[in-house]
Parts: structure tokens; sequence; C-alpha cells
């Protein structure tokens, strides 16, 4: 058996030091250097995209000191992307984050310029406790749940 570790999750951003500066602030993330400038022949062969840059940084989820990471990384050239995410449709859907205080939580990621996707939650569950939940998106519109669980 192999010996695996889970290292990152990558998202990626329209304006990458736009959306990075959203999850230090707002999440506590913490930026691990250098910052990545990506290019040239195995980068290419890589993603299979010819002549192509990648710019961005790994921040350090927050409760943890060395990883896992969040991988913020811009691509040149872009897609467009303008069809609009969608909470259900297959592939990664959220970013989930365990705060002392959902609403609280809310009103900076709000004040940060991300938005509200849902109402709050409250969800009683017997043998794990009281779930308060919502479902927000980022500045660029990737969704993040915010929850709390209380016994």
């Amino acid at each position: 058996m192999q010996n695996i570790k889970y290292v990152h999750t990558n998202l990626i951003a329209r304006d990458w030091r736009r959306l990075s500066k959203f999850y230090i602030e707002v999440f506590g993330c913490k930026p691990t250097y250098p910052e990545r400038d990506l290019s040239g022949e195995w980068i290419d062969t890589m993603t299979g995209i010819k002549n192509v840059s990648v710019r961005g940084i790994h921040l350090i989820m927050p409760g943890y000191e060395n990883g896992p990471t969040l991988e913020i990384f811009e691509y040149s050239p872009a897609i467009s992307g303008e069809d609009v995410p969608s909470i259900n449709v297959p592939g990664f859907g959220h970013l989930a984050f365990h705060v002392d205080d959902v609403e609280e939580m809310l009103k900076m990621v709000i004040s940060n310029g991300g938005t509200c996707l849902s109402e709050t939650v409250r969800k009683e569950y017997p043998e794990l406790g009281l779930l308060t939940a919502v479902y927000a998106r980022d500045p660029e519109g990737n969704f993040i749940e915010l929850q709390n669980w209380k016994k």
C-alpha cells in the first residue's frame, strides 16, 4: 500500500490576487511562498495547453500549520467561463469552513465581495448535535459552506 497524503485543492480564478486576498482576509488563510509563475514546455505538456502561463499562490487552510492548501491559479490564455456555476453540477461543489458564528462570518463574506446563496438553516441531529449552515459565494462565484456544529 502506498503512503497517501492529501495536499491541496486547486481553484481557478479570473483574478488570483483578488481571490486570494478574499480567502486571506475572510478566513485567515495564510499564503505560502513563493508565488507561482509557471510557464514553459513542461507546463504546456502537463496542461495540454500550448504557450500557457499559470500564476497564483498556495494558501494554508485555517486550523493547519503546513497544509493542506488552497491553490489559487489564474491561467493565460483563459477560457471565458461565462456559465454561472450551479450548486448541483457534477464536479467539485464547495469549500466548507467550520466557524464559531455562521451569521457573523456570512456578514464578513458579504463585506469582502462575496454573496449569500441561501437562508441560514438549523437542523438538530440527535447523535451529532445542532448544525447551523449557509451557502455563500466568493467574489468569483465559487461556493462556500459556512457551518457550525454544537452538541
